[in-house]
């Protein structure tokens, strides 16, 4: 093709424009911003396995993610405490979000084979995600209430306390019935004043609340978005919880999890819970 004499038909190798900053000796650069030096470096790999590098990093990216969650819930909790209803439900959609993000991870991981995963899975010893204490963070703080999960951070007092703390506070479920009562929703008492780091126990009163509630989504507006925020991100938890089973089933079948427990099985355990469980049983009752 014949030029044009078009200025942007001429190629180009400068891709550098007059205001763009080269020198970061006496000013921040986005690497120091982020602090990238500390984020790549954190790859710590530990056999010969050219496979452990997708292991680590999607492990170490979830961790940030969840990190990310907690952010979230704890701020819509806030919200929810303050009766900043709105600014609650734009961070429990943003958690939602996050979920779906982290689920498409185990697609990444789901390429790797049976055969890939034993070349370096002796060298995980007894270490297992079922120790992350930032996914029990979130699961304490949307109501899946265990104290005996906390044993497993006992060797780190601080890590243990914070979790001990989150164990005994009100789940964003409890702050949600808190706020059905205080819009004159007849809410049993037990449900209101209880020890929090017990797991909740489905109540009638609460499902007669939140069947009121979508019957007459006019009248309770609010309260109406708050039911179908936490159910989206019970939803989103399930879907995650799914796909991790079966990335698990995949790579290692029935085999006994690094950690100790029954891998697979242990994990299937987990789909029965529910974090919300009027949420649910409300929709057989409408």
């Amino acid at each position: 093709m014949a030029p044009t004499g078009n200025v942007q038909d001429k190629p180009s190798n400068d891709r550098w424009e007059k205001g763009i900053h080269t020198d970061f000796s006496k000013s921040m650069s986005y690497s120091d911003y982020l602090q990238l030096d500390k984020i790549l470096d954190a790859q710590e790999i530990r056999s010969d396995s050219h496979d452990e590098m997708l292991f680590v990093i999607l492990h170490q990216a979830s961790e940030l993610w969840l990190k990310l969650m907690i952010h979230e819930i704890k701020g819509a909790a806030d919200a929810l405490t303050e009766g900043r209803l709105q600014a609650a439900f734009k961070m429990l959609a943003r958690v939602s979000r996050i979920q779906a993000q982290i689920i498409q991870s185990w697609d990444i991981l789901s390429t790797m084979t049976p055969s890939d995963y034993l070349t370096f899975r002796d060298t995980l010893g007894q270490s297992s995600g079922f120790q992350s204490y930032q996914y029990r963070s979130v699961e304490f703080l949307l109501g899946n209430k265990n104290a005996a999960l906390v044993k497993p951070h006992k060797h780190d007092a601080e890590l243990a306390g914070n979790l001990t703390a989150i164990l005994n506070a009100p789940s964003v479920y409890d702050l949600a019935l808190k706020i059905l009562a205080e819009n004159g929703l007849a809410i049993d008492a037990v449900c209101l004043k209880r020890d929090w780091a017990q797991p909740y126990e489905p109540n009638e009163s609460v499902e007669a609340a939140w069947v009121q509630i979508y019957r007459e989504p006019e009248k309770y507006w609010e309260l109406y978005q708050l039911a179908e925020k936490l159910i989206d991100v019970e939803d989103w938890f399930q879907q995650w919880r799914f796909r991790h089973m079966k990335t698990v089933e995949r790579i290692i079948g029935f085999k006994t999890g690094t950690g100790g427990s029954s891998g697979v099985g242990f994990l299937k355990k987990a789909l029965d819970h529910r974090f919300f469980p009027e949420l649910w049983s409300l929709r057989t009752v409408l």
